[in-house]
Formats: C-alpha cells, structure tokens, sequence
C-alpha cells in the first residue's frame, strides 16, 4: 500500500528515539546501521521523489523537505546520508530518456551525486571509460546507483578541458573508499569517496554539456513528457540548497527538543535560584530559538511552493523558468538555513552550559554536525549567488560559466 505524506512523516517520528538511540554507533560506523536502512526501505522513504510510473511516490518538493527535516530531528547524520541520495530521483526523472529512466528505476534506486566535476573519461566504442575519485558522495554506503560529473578527455591537438559530462552509473561500476568519519561533525552521513578505474559507462547513461546544479532546462526536459507532471522540467539551484537546509532546520529542531528538557530538569546558576524554565533570560533564548527555526521552516516550504509555481508556469503557460528566479529561490532556502545555525550557536548552544557540550552530549553532538552543514559549499557560495542574481537581473549574464569553459573571461 502506497504511504501517504502523513504516514512517512508518523514513520519519522516514531524513528526518532531510536535514532538519537543510535547516534554514536551511527558516528562509529560513519553511516547509519541495517535495522535504519530496512526500517527506511519498509517505510518507502527512498521512494519519495521516485515516479509514479516506475513504482515511486512522486511527491512534491515540500513533502520531500519535511520528511527530511522530520529525519534530521532525530540524527542529523542519517538525514544527510538518506535524504541526498534519495533526492537525486528528481535529477533522473527529470534529465533522461524513457528507456534509461525504465532501466534505473527499474528497482531500488538509491544515488549520491556531487557536482564537482573529476578525472576524465574517454569515448570508446558503446559509450565512455571513467577514471575518477569522487570524494564526499554522502550516501555512497547504500547506494544502487552513482551520479557524477567528469570532462571528456581533451582533444589531442589541444590543452583545454574537454566537454562537461554528466553520468549516471550502476554500483558494480565503481568502489567506495574507507575515507570518511574524521570530520568535525556529520560523521555518520556516509560521505565516502567513490572512485572508478577504467570503468565502461554506457553511452545511454551520459549527458554531454549538462551542469548537475545549475541546470539549464529551456525547451523542456524528457522528464515532464514521460511524466507530465512540471516537476520534472524544474531548475536545480533552488533544490539543491532547500535540500541542505532541510537537514539544518530538522537538526535545530532536535537541538531545541534537548534544550526544551534541559530547561525543566535544570536550575539557574545565579540567584534566585529556579527551575530554567521560570527564568526571564532562559525563557527568551528559549522563544527566539523556537521563533527562528519555525521562520526558518516557513521560509523553506514557501521555496517549495514558489519553485513548483515556477514548474507549473514553464510547462502550462509557457513562462519559462529562468535561471533569475531559480538563483533568487536558491538564496531564499539559504537565508532559512542561516536563520537555522543562527538559532542553534547564538540561543541553544551558547546558553545549554558547558555539561551540554561534553563529549556524546545530543547538543554537542548536532552542533558539531550543523557546523559542518553550515560551512558546506553551498552555503559558502552565498556571496557568489546574490552577485550572480544580480547580474541576471541587470541583463549582465551572456552565457553561463560551467567548469569546462573556466578558460573564457567573465564579464
């Protein structure tokens, strides 16, 4: 039977104890355990952004995000590790053919992706051979699937990179690397390094001079013709960032849940001597908190809303989606993940005591993995975006910078 958006949101929050349960072995073993994998595979959480035609959900964005943050409150790392591979389903619907999307989505289908282009691949006969390391590919521990960027391998008359390639390539096609587990924080997000040596990519499952993130979709995607439904032909700037600010907001909101508990078995430090909770100062932090972290998720569903309006116009009225309002978008979800880390270091974790911070504290714990979620690169990027919105709305954008073109000059 088919689970509604109630029903994975209910599955979540009966998770919860569990994965709080679970969060230092979560660490140790640097994603998830089976028991949550099985538990995510019953449930359909995988699913979730997967077409109806090949036996997915096919919810909408929102439905996407809250059921990410509704993870994310419980361990943050898990929603990471579960909910980037699993977004990547829109990707596929989206950018292939009906024939490569029956194949992929032919059973469980579970893809990290990372943007960055890596290695080189060069054509042979039926299609391409990759040799690549793709670090940070959160999610890679089960994974069915890999999507990627790489370069064609140059011409031999000329240094230049080649040709931008977008792949998607089945799990027998490539390794996952030991290497994950001594960052900071979001340890148990399963992001391992996934390398490919000499391996054969079918020519069906590569798109020459297509950017993963910041995807061009004028003229229409097969996706919204296999699948007639907008969401499909949307642009990605707007996704991947409310993707990432999803997990932060969950995780504030597991940080708050502590904090909440803190505040009724704990008294104030200076006279008079009270419960936290009948203290002025305790009760402030604890509201702007509260205040900034629902902003945050009000804002982030709003982005949902705006970007499936955006879809809808491209496909029903002919309004394309222009890449303005898919960079204004990607800075509105951004703005909710700050509003997220600002209530997490400036009320929770400044004002939960030095106890809090103590090793395998929870608070000290989704800290750490929120400080790693702010410093992401798509957080980090947030000066380039308002400068890149800007000069698409002043008409300063001639043609769009991708990585196998960083020889030409911006303007």
């Amino acid at each position: 039977m088919t689970p509604t958006v109630g029903e994975l949101l209910a599955c979540a929050d009966e998770l919860r104890p569990r994965l709080v349960e679970l969060q230092a072995e979560t660490e140790e073993r640097t994603y998830y355990s089976q028991e949550i994998h099985e538990a995510f595979l019953e449930g359909g959480f995988y699913d979730v952004l997967v077409p109806k035609r090949y036996g997915g959900l096919e919810l909408d964005l929102g439905s996407f995000w809250r059921i990410g943050m509704a993870v994310a409150r419980g361990c943050p790392s898990t929603a990471w590790c579960l909910c980037l591979p699993a977004g990547h389903a829109l990707q596929t619907g989206m950018l292939f053919e009906e024939e490569v999307q029956a194949e992929l989505f032919g059973g469980l289908f579970i893809c990290p992706a990372v943007a960055a282009p890596a290695g080189s691949a060069k054509r042979v006969d039926g299609g391409w051979e990759l040799t690549s390391t793709h670090p940070y590919s959160s999610g890679a521990p089960y994974a069915t699937h890999y999507m990627g960027q790489t370069f064609a391998a140059p011409a031999e008359d000329g240094g230049r990179p080649g040709r931008l390639l977008l792949f998607v390539a089945p799990r027998e096609s490539w390794t996952m690397l030991d290497d994950w587990g001594d960052t900071l924080g979001l340890r148990g997000s399963g992001s391992h390094s996934v390398r490919f040596e000499q391996a054969f990519i079918p020519e069906r499952f590569v798109l020459e001079d297509t950017w993963l993130v910041d995807t061009n979709v004028a003229g229409g995607t097969p996706g919204v013709r296999i699948h007639g439904n907008p969401m499909y032909a949307g642009r990605t700037l707007a996704y991947f960032e409310g993707s990432l600010a999803a997990i932060m907001i969950g995780a504030a909101k597991g940080a708050l849940d502590e904090y909440e508990d803190i505040l009724r078995a704990r008294k104030t430090q200076r006279p008079p001597i009270v419960s936290r909770i009948e203290d002025p100062d305790y009760q402030r932090w604890f509201g702007l908190a509260v205040g900034k972290v629902a902003a945050a998720e009000a804002v982030l569903l709003q982005v949902a809303e705006q970007w499936h309006e955006a879809c809808r116009r491209s496909v029903e009225d002919g309004i394309p989606f222009a890449r303005e309002e898919d960079l204004r978008l990607n800075m509105v979800a951004r703005e909710a993940l700050t509003l997220a880390w600002d209530a997490m270091q400036g009320e929770i974790f400044r004002t939960a005591g030095s106890s809090a911070a103590r090793r395998g504290q929870r608070i000290e714990r989704i800290f750490r993995d929120m400080s790693i979620g702010w410093g992401h690169f798509g957080t980090i990027v947030r000066d380039w975006t308002a400068r890149e919105w800007t000069r698409e709305h002043f008409g300063l954008v001639d043609e769009v910078l991708r990585p196998d073109r960083l020889h030409q000059t911006a303007r």
